[in-house]
């Protein structure tokens, strides 16, 4: 089987797959629904400062506070990058034939993204999420990364920043204390974004191989850049400036957090995996990956 029509086979399993079983979260989510009293945006144990001094100087109420705003800055970052992501897929499609199954698949996620982006900016405005933005860095970056990706660095980024997601959000969606809307939010973007993995994993292997010693070296360390911001993003100094704590303490608390460093691992494993499998982490950038929290 060439690559071509292997390309072709996966783009329209995912296709079939998208009619199956594709939400509208315009429907799907309640947003009349009032906010449940006192429940949590994500556990309290995934929380970024849980286990150190400045937690137990919260009460519950901050606590539970504290855990929606990280909720929310964790979408923020969600929408800054399918943004990235979108721009990519775009630019795939403009350089494909558009009555290839390939293309019709990655226009079908694009529509899927505009979905999620809009689905994560109503859940902030929802949660009364302070952070509705990334950092003035992560913007900056952005635009870099969107102007420089090519097919290897765009899908083994839309792969690290969505599997960090996917294992973030599997286990929000299975958490019955936790705000139902988070819960339902976390269940539609598991199930689509499944589909969106599977499209990058396999571009990403055809990508990859295309690339001589050099050109695989220089995707290492852009990827490894990427995912450091994109790591750093899951936190935001106006999080905790929500429950009164100071930014920059509170911060560098996290940073050095063992609990926090365990749980980024733990959300990131899948991608790190991978791309380990292919040596897309190997060399002298594996410093960025570890100084991300994610490898050891």
């Amino acid at each position: 089987m060439t690559a071509n029509t292997e390309s072709e086979r996966v783009a329209e399993r995912l296709q079939r797959s998208s009619a199956r079983l594709s939400y509208d979260p315009d429907v799907d989510v309640d947003w009349l629904a009032p906010l449940v009293d006192g429940a949590y945006g994500k556990a309290p144990e995934r929380c970024s400062l849980y286990g150190t001094e400045l937690w137990e100087r919260l009460d519950e109420g901050q606590r539970a506070e504290l855990s929606r705003q990280e909720a929310a800055a964790a979408a923020a970052s969600g929408i800054w990058f399918e943004l990235i992501l979108m721009q990519g897929l775009v630019r795939h499609v403009y350089n494909s034939d558009p009555t290839t199954h390939n293309a019709q698949y990655a226009l079908t996620e694009i529509a899927d993204e505009c979905r999620h982006s809009t689905m994560f900016a109503r859940s902030i405005e929802k949660s009364g999420g302070v952070v509705r933005r990334p950092s003035r860095t992560a913007h900056r970056s952005g635009k870099i990364f969107g102007a420089i990706c090519g097919p290897a660095l765009l899908f083994a980024g839309a792969i690290y920043v969505e599997e960090l997601a996917d294992g973030m959000q599997r286990e929000m969606m299975r958490d019955d204390s936790l705000q139902p809307m988070i819960r339902m939010i976390s269940r539609i973007h598991v199930i689509e974004e499944a589909r969106h993995i599977s499209f990058a994993k396999d571009e990403l292997g055809r990508a990859w191989a295309r690339h001589g010693r050099i050109g695989r070296e220089l995707i290492r360390w852009a990827i490894a850049g990427m995912a450091y911001v994109a790591t750093s993003e899951l936190l935001h100094p106006k999080a905790y400036t929500a429950v009164g704590l100071d930014p920059r303490e509170a911060r560098q608390v996290a940073t050095a957090n063992p609990h926090w460093r365990r749980t980024k691992a733990a959300w990131a494993a899948k991608a790190v995996e991978h791309f380990t499998e292919i040596g897309l982490i190997g060399g002298p950038s594996r410093r960025l990956w570890r100084r991300a929290g994610v490898l050891d």
